[in-house]
């Protein structure tokens, strides 16, 4: 667990992003950094040496006891991301799931999931990290991603 320079990114695992990640607990994020730094729980923060924070993802374990939006089963943690809105677009989004797969991958997880709504253009981004769509609601896709596929 470390830090790692990429790509002109910084991207922060372990202790050093569960401290920096909370300054992320807004509503909007709150369901899914509740009970942040159990085991399994990973983040990752994109932050140009230049220009400062771009975004951040993380993932933690879910199970069918209490779900998230997109649960497929208790082996898979869920993802959630956020990219700083002018830094859209710009490859900081697939850094972020890069690492991200890494360090689940380094961790024994064999996938992940996600949740999107489908009014987002993030799906484009999902989708070109080997995100597929297994199932819909109505506003939302719940997207996985089989860490060991081609």
């Amino acid at each position: 667990m470390g830090d790692v320079v990429r790509d002109g990114l910084l991207a922060f695992w372990g202790t050093a992003a569960a401290k920096k990640v909370e300054a992320l607990s807004g509503l909007e994020h709150a369901r899914y950094l509740q009970g942040w730094g159990r085991p399994g729980d990973t983040a990752v923060l994109a932050e140009d040496l230049d220009r400062g924070r771009l975004g951040a993802a993380w993932y933690g374990p879910v199970t069918s006891e209490e779900p998230a939006y997109g649960f497929l089963d208790d082996q898979t943690p869920e993802v959630a991301l956020a990219v700083a809105p002018d830094h859209r677009g710009r490859g900081a989004g697939g850094a972020l799931l890069r690492e991200l797969r890494d360090a689940a991958k380094s961790q024994g997880y064999s996938a992940l999931s996600l949740s999107v709504e489908k009014d987002n253009p993030a799906p484009r981004l999902y989708e070109r990290n080997s995100f597929v769509k297994p199932f819909e609601t109505e506003d939302a896709w719940a997207m996985g991603a089989d860490l060991f596929a081609g």
